[in-house]
């Protein structure tokens, strides 16, 4: 299915999306037609093509740069679509694309993580695909993975109903789900005609307000007769303002607006209006205020202009296979302390994830929210950009450049539930309790101190839906990562309550069915219009089939947050006694997933950073990160930081390796940032207890990244970003995280030795903090040669080099069962460190030391499974 096409501007050519990743022709697939293979025999032969393809190639990787330096510059700029291309066939098959059907070009600065180029004034524009038709069965296709799951036909039965009913119900009086999601195309403002005069159109649904009027910059904020809107029998106030005399619009660019309303209960306010584009607060002033966004001019794709519309450039990149998130918040990304800007964050940040190696960014705080401290999840302008860092068109330009560079952007979407703020967002819009939210105590959480949806309300779900698409329509995100999903599927929220595993936790009276079925509908949506669309829940639960497609009748996500590593990192990083870490325990904890729902992996994300927590760094290293962080020769040396720098490498690569399909990061974490995150507030009481908060005086001090430390080279913070860097291109190269088989061979609790089996590779793990074992063998299931690829005791990561791939060892394994494997193979295994072992023919000991090498990295050439 196509996603999406290149428009030639002016003159309208259009050309097909860039093909990246396709194989050769001779050798493009692995199955025969109609041939069924399983997804370990696809693998295998999918291998065996790629070592078909390095066979026929035989390219150095040096000469495959310099050729695609050169036929970068020599590139025709075709004006139509191309009927064939050029490429460099390598390691990579054609990921190394010089010239692909549709003329983009791959940059030829960086072989690991190539940017797309596309021709001078190609615009790239969305396509959608069609809108699934409602599969014929009764709710239950997803008991194929989980026959346990009978026990709650019923309740499976009872919402497939309902989500069939809904779905049913907006084809028959909204014109189709398609028409429904685009609620921002008829609320809020927009472009329009009345009686043949062009002009804005302002719509606004507030059932319970007694009169509504536009007021802002455009009229002094005194209404005229002109400016008052109108009331329809569903509740909707409508104002349409013609164009002035010369042209020019009624409402200019980027002046103020708001709604004047009589409210149920008589008094008059002023609010921002619901579906507002932007809002702004100005410095002197403690309100927000609507802006009207609409700018009059469209700027040449990838310009970026103040004045202008941006127009986007580059494609979506493919959906990858196993993604790693780079979790980010723009606003205190920056070195100084101060809000960064999304153009900042573009120029400054983007390449620093881009070398690191993720290939996927989760942007924080994206939607408007008053208070910046609440970390973007009291969001008040559900369709606003967050002003503090930007413009609308400045964040486009943002997603833009991540395109270009082949991260895909996620974005962090709120809603589950919304701020209590009265004069900034939408809460008592029209003076109701209810509106989009539940009336009375079911509609406040009492924990988050914000309002709570009623997802079973026909606005609230236009609303929503309508919120969704607009994000991906008008800014081009590739998905989300939706916010507290698990408080939004039970009535108690998750709180004061234990998840067991009995399914009758999940399937009951506890279950908000209109929540669960918004979440259906929500993915529904985004998977039917944006085919590699990702989205990732936020559920602490456990839901069963809440990774399954929603045409099974499950939630529909394609991951879920593996949270509780996290939290077992912590629990056993308070045991100082690293003798009492139990192993069998850990990989229990990393492992503990539902059968055929992917999750997303990670060690620590923004919630272990914030005031009130500990990184992982802070955990192992505590105050000595304050004075014991020189490299050797630079400064003073401490013992705890030395077990602080070897464990952070080796919790994170056994969470990458083990804790998902997928893998998560926090913007600085990956070199072991110190402090804390604390958002600039100043002195307060706590409404709910009325104990005085002490501020920290506004300072940005905490509230920003300090990547100076990971640059400069007489600190180990280099050590970890380092490491953190070869384990993302590790996964780049042998794709392990998303490699379909998974063998643990061994727990020893009394050696402290892990050792497991993921794709091709071999992981060894020794947490014991003394003994280093020589000879110690390991299980695998593939025949060798091995030879040593990554290994955490390289002096590139901060190690001994007592286990190094330098030695250039060849590790020959022995037939024979062995921890229940078929072939084994002796190696040495360090106290305190990781290695990772691969077939030797994809190992080259002098590979970091190669252009674009990555440090401390033995893979020949790109790996055999080398992936965005």
């Amino acid at each position: 299915m196509q996603l999406g096409r290149f428009h030639q501007v002016p003159t309208g050519g259009v050309a097909q999306r860039p093909r990246r990743g396709a194989l050769p022709r001779s050798v493009v697939t692995a199955a025969a037609p109609g041939e069924k293979l399983s997804a370990l025999e696809l693998l295998r032969r999918e291998n065996e093509l790629l070592r078909q393809t390095l066979d026929v190639a035989n390219v150095p990787v040096d000469s495959v740069v310099e050729q695609r330096a050169s036929a970068t510059a020599t590139a025709p700029r075709p004006t139509a679509p191309k009927t064939s291309g050029s490429s460099v066939t390598n390691a990579a098959g054609a990921e190394l694309a010089l010239l692909d059907e549709a003329g983009a070009v791959a940059a030829p600065e960086d072989y690991w993580s190539p940017c797309v180029e596309v021709p001078e004034n190609m615009e790239y524009v969305d396509e959608y695909g069609p809108i699934s038709p409602i599969p014929n069965h009764d709710g239950t296709m997803c008991f194929k993975w989980d026959n346990t799951l009978w026990s709650a036909a019923e309740h499976f039965k009872y919402r497939w109903n309902v989500f069939k009913n809904i779905r049913a119900a907006i084809d028959q009086n909204e014109g189709g789900f398609e028409k429904f999601s685009q609620g921002y195309k008829y609320y809020g403002f927009n472009r329009g005609e009345c009686n043949g005069q062009t002009g804005i159109w302002y719509r606004e649904w507030a059932p319970g307000a007694k009169a509504l009027a536009l007021v802002g910059d455009f009229n002094n904020w005194a209404p005229t007769d002109a400016h008052w809107a109108f009331k329809n029998q569903y509740g909707t106030w409508e104002l349409f303002l013609p164009d002035k005399p010369d042209g020019t619009s009624a409402i200019p660019h980027r002046t103020k607006v708001k709604a004047r309303m009589e409210c149920a209960d008589g008094s008059w306010q002023d609010k921002i209006p619901a579906w507002i584009k932007w809002a702004t607060q100005e410095w002197n002033e403690v309100l927000f205020n609507g802006v009207y966004w609409d700018p009059p001019e469209k700027g040449a794709p990838g310009e970026v202009d103040p004045d202008k519309q941006y127009t986007f450039k580059y494609p979506r990149p493919p959906k990858p296979r196993a993604l790693r998130i780079y979790e980010c918040h723009v606003g205190m990304s920056s070195e100084e302390p101060k809000v960064n800007s999304y153009l900042e964050f573009r120029r400054d940040v983007l390449p620093r994830i881009r070398a690191l190696g993720y290939n996927a960014i989760q942007i924080m705080a994206i939607q408007e929210h008053a208070y910046y401290g609440s970390f973007g999840y009291h969001v008040t302008n559900f369709f606003g950009v967050s002003s503090r860092c930007g413009t609308p068109e400045e964040l486009k330009a943002l997603v833009d450049e991540a395109h270009r560079m082949g991260i895909i952007v996620l974005m962090d979407i709120v809603h589950s539930h919304a701020s209590k703020n009265v004069n900034d967002g939408i809460n008592m819009f029209d003076g109701t309790d209810g509106m989009y939210f539940h009336g009375g105590p079911r509609g406040n959480h009492w924990m988050w101190d914000s309002r709570c949806f009623n997802y079973g309300n026909w606005e609230t779900m236009r609303f929503l839906l309508s919120n969704a698409r607009w994000w991906m329509d008008e800014y081009k995100f590739d998905g989300y990562r939706f916010d507290g999903v698990t408080s939004m599927m039970y009535h108690h929220h998750g709180l004061s309550y234990t998840f067991t595993g009995n399914y009758g936790e999940y399937f009951g009276m506890n279950t908000d069915v209109d929540a669960v079925v918004y979440l259906m509908l929500v993915n529904n949506l985004l998977h039917d219009l944006f085919p590699n669309c990702v989205t990732i829940g936020e559920d602490v639960s456990g839901m069963p089939a809440f990774c399954r497609p929603w045409q099974e009748g499950g939630v529909g996500f394609d991951y879920r947050l593996q949270m509780a590593i996290a939290d077992k990192w912590i629990e056993v990083m308070k045991l100082h006694d690293d003798y009492a870490w139990n192993m069998g325990n850990l990989v229990h904890t990393l492992t503990n997933r539902r059968y055929a729902e992917a999750c997303v992996g990670y060690a620590e994300s923004h919630d272990q950073a914030l005031v009130g927590d500990k990184t992982i760094a802070f955990w192992l290293m505590d105050k000595d990160m304050y004075d014991y962080m020189a490299v050797p020769g630079s400064g003073p040396q401490s013992m705890i930081v030395d077990r602080g720098v070897a464990l952070h490498k080796m919790i994170r690569l056994l969470t990458i390796a083990l804790g998902g399909e997928s893998y998560l990061n926090f913007m600085g974490n990956e070199f072991g940032h110190p402090e804390w995150i604390d958002f600039p507030r100043v002195d307060s009481y706590d409404p709910s207890t009325g104990k005085f908060v002490p501020g920290n005086g506004g300072s940005h001090h905490l509230c920003r990244r300090r990547w100076d430390l990971a640059d400069a080279d007489f600190l180990k913070y280099k050590f970890l970003n380092a490491f953190d860097r070869a384990m993302c291109h590790l996964d780049k190269a042998f794709g392990y995280m998303s490699a379909p088989n998974t063998y643990i061979s061994r727990k020893d609790e009394g050696d402290k030795m892990i050792v497991f089996e993921r794709g091709d590779l071999v992981f060894v793990f020794n947490f014991h903090p003394t003994q280093s074992y020589q000879d110690y063998r390991v299980g695998c299931r593939e025949a060798g040669p091995y030879k040593l690829v990554l290994s955490s005791d390289e002096e590139a990561f901060g190690g001994y080099r007592n286990n190094t791939k330098d030695s250039d060892v060849t590790f020959q394994t022995q037939s024979g069962n062995y921890d229940n494997r078929p072939h084994s193979f002796q190696v040495y295994a360090p106290a305190r460190t990781c290695a990772v072992y691969a077939p030797a023919a994809w190992t080259d000991k002098d590979a970091d030391r190669k252009p674009h090498g990555i440090p401390g990295l033995g893979i020949k050439d790109l790996g055999p499974y080398f992936s965005r």
